[in-house]
């Protein structure tokens, strides 16, 4: 059923699931919602399922008519959200009705928000997922962000979802000073010294940041004597964080599938969702794991997800 007619866009509005997983080796990237901690909770406020489609929005969000009555979350950056110009709490479910204007406004902290609708956007699904890779074209409503104009379905969900609230002490605190948890290598062996002055050293985002990745700005980080200045080309994982001739380190996210720098670490996948919300501006620095700690981390991270799952389709909020 339609339920959203787009009156204004807002920045930089994709539809994004879990993921499209398996395209890689034919040079087409995973994409999916950034902070997938905010992305699943959206889903769970409204009683959707761990991989329906989300409206992901960057900075400043859309104003949109309600064309159809559903129940709404949004959750991610900290962002205003009204309808009829009457503000509405984010990680909380509420319900919209037929011929309301809902609207999500700039970000006050955070960068990306994330709006469910109960019975998820429905969109065609393109190679297993529903995601917008907006660079190719693919996915999502016409591989592009969202336009003036343009409507938006929703797939009808038997029974009715209880409106029920996210606890603030498990919402993300959005800081400006972020430490992110990372483990040596594939590449570290390329490293001496540089390897103890990215994990010495404090980073600024750059304004070159966005779902490809997110170039820091800071000290330059040399590359051991000897060793090539590039590698051959390999497979990327969102975490990677590659060293380029200039030394300025990149994290790799969603919608990068090679690469051909040397990468000094990858961040912890819970961490993930913290560099999607960082900021132009916000410092970043690097706290070193190994191995054992990074599959604990891992390990709990999933534990979480599996207790706020268990809590929201169990009946306790």
């Amino acid at each position: 059923m339609e339920v959203f007619a787009i009156l204004e866009p807002g920045a930089f509005t994709t539809v994004q699931d879990a993921g499209r997983y398996g395209y890689q080796q034919f040079g087409i990237p995973v994409s999916g919602a950034l902070d997938m901690y905010s992305y699943l909770v959206a889903n769970l406020l409204v009683g959707n399922g761990d991989h329906d489609a989300v409206l992901e929005i960057t900075f400043s969000g859309p104003r949109m008519e309600v064309l159809s009555d559903a129940i709404v979350a949004v959750t991610g950056a900290d962002v205003p959200v009204f309808v009829n110009d009457e503000p509405r709490p984010s990680w909380t479910s509420f319900e919209v009705r037929r011929g309301d204007v809902l609207s999500v406004r700039t970000v006050r902290k955070g960068v990306r928000a994330y709006l469910a609708v109960r019975g998820g956007m429905s969109v065609p699904v393109i190679m297993g997922s529903r995601s917008t890779y907006a660079a190719g074209k693919i996915g999502g409503l016409s591989g592009r962000p969202l336009g003036k104009g343009d409507r938006l379905r929703s797939e009808p969900i038997d029974g009715r979802s209880r409106l029920v609230s996210f606890s603030e002490e498990l919402q993300p605190s959005l800081p400006s000073e972020i430490t992110l948890r990372a483990l040596p290598g594939p590449q570290d062996d390329y490293f001496d010294s540089g390897l103890d002055a990215f994990f010495g050293s404090e980073f600024t985002v750059s304004s070159k940041a966005d779902r490809m990745g997110y170039r820091l700005e800071g000290p330059v980080i040399q590359l051991k004597e000897g060793v090539p200045r590039s590698i051959i080309s390999e497979p990327s994982l969102s975490g990677a964080i590659q060293i380029p001739p200039d030394g300025q380190p990149i994290i790799l996210l969603v919608e990068q599938t090679v690469g051909g720098y040397a990468k000094i670490a990858t961040v912890v996948t819970p961490d993930l969702n913290v560099v999607a919300q960082a900021m132009p501006g916000n410092r970043i620095r690097f706290e070193r794991v190994d191995l054992a700690e990074a599959h604990r981390l891992q390990a709990d991270y999933g534990s979480l997800l599996d207790r706020l799952k268990g809590m929201f389709r169990g009946g306790s909020r």
